[in-house]
């Protein structure tokens, strides 16, 4: 790494860690029901939704019901996200009479940001009206957002709460997440973002006059604004003479506020925080950069003061932010070293007064490798999947970190609530283990970790693998699946590992490079959105559910300490082994050969 490189990334850790642990304070104080005095106004607010949805707030729920509401909750989203796909040519707020949203992609896209992940196979400006992207994607980015933090704290309520059948109530985490910690981190975001560019309107699209004309050829649109086909079913074509080029705008950084905050990542425009209307300048770009990792680390802090030891909090954040900091070092190093076939053609690609050098293929040269290649280890990090880079243009390494960090199990920060349980999840895993080795029942935070959670956790970390792997085998198995790959041998394995991995581990951000907006791809990934995101989720519950029910035992000279530096080698070991490990052989047909093939090259 450059000393620019070191620069940033230390500027950026002290500031995430600087803002991280006051928030983490406030949110223990909100799902506590202890609530600060600046915020105690909202209360009425609060009560008020109870009373208009008939909730019961002091009704304890146990695991099995909390799940049930969850699912049926986030059933209706979806429900709700795919009718306003499928009816948007007659609804309000589609000033450019954008069609209707075609079955399997309105399927996928329902699925996408009901759980979180927010995978895109279209064009954000070219395809959802303002409706749509309003009261369907902005809407469930919080409302899924929400949900990830209701499960992680019903999970520390495991930990607290003794002898007891219950772990909270799903409806209250949900509106208190939302009214109290979403909601205003959106509104600040979003008015900070418009102060520096981000565009915020419901105007048209605005035209601007080419100064030579463009002829091209595209399929022609019936009345209900989908193409026309000929008897073999083929897109009927039409020639376009154009003269001027639209400029997508619209309602932009509300959501860019939102889909950051919640590590949701569904892009307004299509090229994401690479687009000068979503990401104008600098500030902006680290301003969204705080935003994709700032609730994930934050919670690390209220997991502490939740649990009565801020050290418990610390020792997963240090985990998190060891790894965090190697792998970002490796795509940084990766990239600034470039391509070496560019050299043996007598392109210069070192750093000089007159280029940025390194691999600048497909960056923004506003940001530069080192801020890419930073946004690209934290949006994968996180279970975000904004990017203001390309990272099919990646040099191979550089692009397995981002890759790798989604197999991982989206848990080094990982999503809003998602990341940390799935941490928790290692973590039990890691004592297990321990209490193997030295022949002693297993304990965490008081609580004996025995077949049953150990058997939870196996499901909640196996499942996403599963989704990933199978699925990638049947993308290149079937026709249907090989007919979207454009680039033939490594690479092209690449991209569609790389969409599994994102839709398995429910981050979204896409290698690219093929053709993902199909109905194969789109019920495939749908499907393995759905696996990775409820089938971890219930286990998760379940395991809240059974230690909420156990006695606390206190600590003794036995016990492993679970703060220590030790500890978070264990935590870090086993994230990799457990975690990483399943997707070598995958990863060496993919990124290791494309690297292999890049250096052999003569």
């Amino acid at each position: 790494m450059t000393a620019n490189g070191y620069m940033q990334l230390g500027l950026y850790l002290i500031a995430l860690i600087g803002l991280a642990w006051p928030l983490g304070v406030y949110m223990a104080r909100i799902y506590k029901d202890e609530l600060p005095g600046f915020v105690r106004w909202l209360k009425p607010v609060e009560n008020g939704f109870y009373r208009l949805s008939g909730v019961k707030p002091g009704d304890d729920m146990p695991w099995t019901r909390y799940a049930f509401a969850l699912i049926a909750f986030n059933l209706m989203g979806f429900l709700a996200v795919y009718a306003l796909q499928r009816f948007q040519v007659w609804l309000p707020l589609n000033p450019e009479g954008l069609a209707n949203i075609t079955t399997d992609s309105a399927f996928n896209t329902a699925i996408s940001f009901a759980t979180n992940t927010n995978w895109q196979g279209y064009g954000g400006e070219a395809t959802m009206s303002y409706l749509t992207q309003m009261l369907g994607l902005n809407v469930q980015n919080f409302l899924s957002a929400a949900t990830g933090m209701a499960v992680v704290v019903a999970l520390m309520r495991g930990f607290t709460r003794k002898e007891t059948g219950g772990v909270g109530n799903f409806w209250v985490d949900m509106v208190r997440s939302t009214l109290y910690i979403l909601l205003p981190l959106s509104l600040v975001l979003s008015l900070a973002l418009v102060g520096q560019g981000v565009v915020q309107t419901f105007s048209p699209y605005q035209k601007a006059q080419l100064v030579e004309s463009v002829s091209y050829e595209q399929p022609k649109t019936g009345a209900d604004g989908q193409p026309v086909v000929d008897a073999q079913g083929q897109p009927v074509m039409e020639k376009v003479i154009a003269t001027e080029q639209t400029i997508a705008v619209g309602p932009a950084a509300s959501q860019i506020a939102i889909k950051q905050l919640g590590t949701n990542g569904g892009g307004f425009f299509n090229v994401n925080s690479a687009h000068p209307l979503e990401n104008p300048t600098p500030l902006s770009n680290f301003l969204e950069l705080l935003a994709i990792l700032l609730i994930p680390a934050a919670l690390c802090f209220t997991f502490g003061r939740f649990v009565g030891d801020m050290r418990q909090g610390g020792a997963i954040l240090a985990a998190m932010t060891v790894v965090f900091t190697a792998l970002l070092a490796v795509t940084v190093t990766a990239e600034q070293s470039g391509n070496p076939l560019f050299d043996r053609l007598g392109l210069a690609t070192q750093a000089s007064d007159i280029q940025a050098g390194g691999n600048m293929e497909g960056k923004e040269a506003r940001f530069g490798i080192a801020n890419s290649a930073l946004w690209a280890t934290a949006t994968t990090a996180a279970s975000n999947g904004s990017v203001n880079s390309m990272h099919d243009s990646y040099t191979p390494i550089g692009g397995l970190v981002p890759m790798w960090l989604m197999q991982l199990g989206e848990v080094i920060y990982g999503g809003v609530g998602s990341g940390l349980y799935g941490m928790l999840v290692f973590a039990l895993i890691g004592v297990f283990v321990a209490g193997l080795m030295i022949g002693r029942t297993p304990e965490y935070l008081g609580k004996k970790i025995e077949a049953f959670e150990v058997k939870m956790a196996a499901v909640a970390i196996l499942v996403p693998p599963l989704a990933v792997l199978v699925g990638a085998a049947l993308a290149v198995s079937l026709d249907a699946g090989r007919a979207g790959i454009f680039n033939p041998g490594a690479h092209g394995f690449s991209e569609v590992l790389y969409a599994l991995s994102s839709a398995g581990n429910n981050n979204g951000s896409a290698f690219a490079g093929f053709g993902a907006n199909t109905p194969f791809y789109n019920t495939l990934l749908g499907f393995a959105m759905l696996l990775a995101r409820y089938w971890v989720m219930i286990p998760v519950l379940a395991i809240a559910g059974v230690l909420a029910a156990k006695k606390i035992v206190p600590a003794s000279a036995g016990t492993l300490p679970t703060h220590t530096p030790l500890f978070v080698v264990l935590l870090i070991g086993t994230v990799i082994v457990v975690g990483a490990l399943t997707f070598v052989p995958a990863l060496a047909l993919g990124p290791v050969v494309e690297h292999l093939q890049m250096i052999s090259v003569k």
